[in-house]
């Protein structure tokens, strides 16, 4: 059995936005994983990031699906796409 390969593609300290991302992800079937254990030179040992990851081949689906969200929601995401 092939093992997929898992992408981040949106994180957070609030759940409840991970969960509102996820629920949109969900609609258009895309699964997708919670990581809350996600660690990295940005971030404090106290830190409660969670990253929503997609299968790879759902990488582009899932960030459009992303994107779209932010840009028709009330909830102010954007401090979260600090690329």
């Amino acid at each position: 059995m092939e093992r997929e390969t898992r992408v981040s593609v949106f994180e957070s300290e609030s759940p409840s936005e991970i969960q509102l991302v996820k629920s949109r992800l969900d609609a258009a079937k895309i699964i997708s994983f919670l990581n809350d254990k996600y660690m990295s030179f940005t971030t404090t040992p106290t830190a409660n990031t969670i990253k929503l990851m997609v299968n790879l081949k759902d990488e582009q689906r899932a960030f459009k699906i992303i994107d779209a969200f932010i840009k028709e929601s009330d909830l102010d995401l954007t401090a979260n796409l600090k690329n």
